[in-house]
């Protein structure tokens, strides 16, 4: 599994990757993604995490793994199916909060709260709703997305919208901004 070793992969991860595999889901989170998401999740101890696009869970089990103290995930989807998977293998962790909703209407209704860490892995918080996403940062928080270098499911002209949200998150004063052409395309920002 790429340089990954196996006794470092969440059990859950495993278990849920292949009901991921039977169900065809054809988004999931790339493993090398999933375990720098764990080595982040460890710098941030006593902390709040939002992820935006649970799915069937894959990157959550590994954001589990690396949370730290008292720190508390909360992981929000839209499609009931998909989170049916997530729930199965992980809601026996006391830190995890599985939402199903909309993401916008959630971003919009909970605008208000403040995150240390915010995976977003879906569009909202990513290409729609950014600003309100931002805001929701605390500052010297994490703001994470990936699937910004080219994939194969991609819609016709979302590399031009890629393109954009890299150059609209570069031209911020307000983040401190690292594009890794690495894995499926990695982008970490720092609130300041």
């Amino acid at each position: 599994m790429h340089l990954i070793q196996e006794h470092g992969i969440p059990t859950s991860y495993l278990e849920i990757k292949n009901e991921t595999e039977k169900l065809g889901f054809n988004m999931p989170s790339e493993i090398l993604v999933c375990a720098l998401l764990k080595t982040l999740a460890a710098t941030k101890p006593n902390c709040k995490f939002l992820e935006l696009g649970t799915g069937t869970g894959l990157s959550t089990a590994w954001i589990l793994e690396g949370l730290q103290g008292n720190s508390k995930l909360t992981s929000i989807d839209n499609d009931p199916e998909l989170l049916e998977i997530a729930k199965k293998h992980l809601t026996s962790n006391p830190r995890l909060r599985l939402i199903c909703a909309d993401a916008e209407e959630w971003i919009d209704e909970n605008k208000e709260q403040k995150y240390d860490f915010i995976f977003a892995d879906t569009w909202h918080g990513k290409y729609f709703s950014l600003e309100e996403t931002l805001q929701m940062l605390k500052p010297g928080a994490i703001y994470f997305i990936d699937d910004m270098l080219p994939q194969e499911n991609w819609p016709e002209g979302h590399e031009t919208k890629a393109n954009e949200l890299i150059k609209n998150l570069n031209d911020r004063q307000d983040l401190v901004i690292s594009n890794l052409g690495w894995a499926s395309g990695v982008l970490i920002a720092t609130k300041i």
